[in-house]
């Protein structure tokens, strides 16, 4: 596949969220750049989405595409390995209701997010947890628990494990009354 190049490669062309992908998440060669960032190319050259978009509309996401929503759309798993699969439909629909702008704006903060995570409470196992949570509960919700971290846990006279152990346990929590299953 000759070069694919976007201008914001966290939110792909078929709707994953880069940015809170593991694979995005790590340093080294098996850094993944994002959809269409510098090296993508390279790292999955038989993008089949990229492959199609050329074919057709050439859109900077799927949803923009004429033939959308097509027969990829039609049966998304929770089942797929990118975790951000399971909320393309959701993310599109916000994208194309609020917006492409204020959906960048939303994905931006929650990569930061969870970038302060895996920094911050992250015993070495802890990342594939973070991106999840971070992508499946919305803005608000993380915003409240950002909050909590940095009032309740963040100051405690704690070590760093039991301070990891209290954030993971703050999201389990949150998420489970929420009904989401991180």
């Amino acid at each position: 596949m000759k070069e694919f190049k976007r201008d914001y490669p966290l939110f792909s062309l078929c709707g994953l969220n880069c940015g809170l992908c593991t694979h995005h998440q790590t340093d080294g060669i098996s850094r993944c750049p994002g959809c269409g960032g510098n090296g993508f190319s390279q790292k999955h050259p038989t993008c089949s989405v990229a492959t199609c978009n050329r074919k057709h509309d050439n859109v900077e996401y799927c949803f923009l595409c004429s033939s959308y929503p097509c027969k990829k759309f039609e049966h998304l798993s929770d089942a797929d390995s990118y975790i951000s699969h399971r909320n393309v439909l959701k993310d599109f629909d916000k994208a194309q209701k609020y917006g492409i702008e204020k959906y960048k704006e939303e994905l931006d903060a929650k990569t930061q997010i969870a970038e302060f995570l895996i920094d911050s409470y992250n015993n070495g196992r802890q990342k594939s947890f973070y991106c999840r949570a971070v992508n499946f509960l919305p803005i608000e919700v993380l915003r409240y628990i950002m909050d909590r971290i940095e009032k309740d846990i963040s100051k405690r006279d704690k070590s760093q494990k039991e301070k990891t152990e209290a954030v993971i346990s703050l999201f389990q929590d949150i998420a489970k009354e929420s009904g989401i299953r991180i």
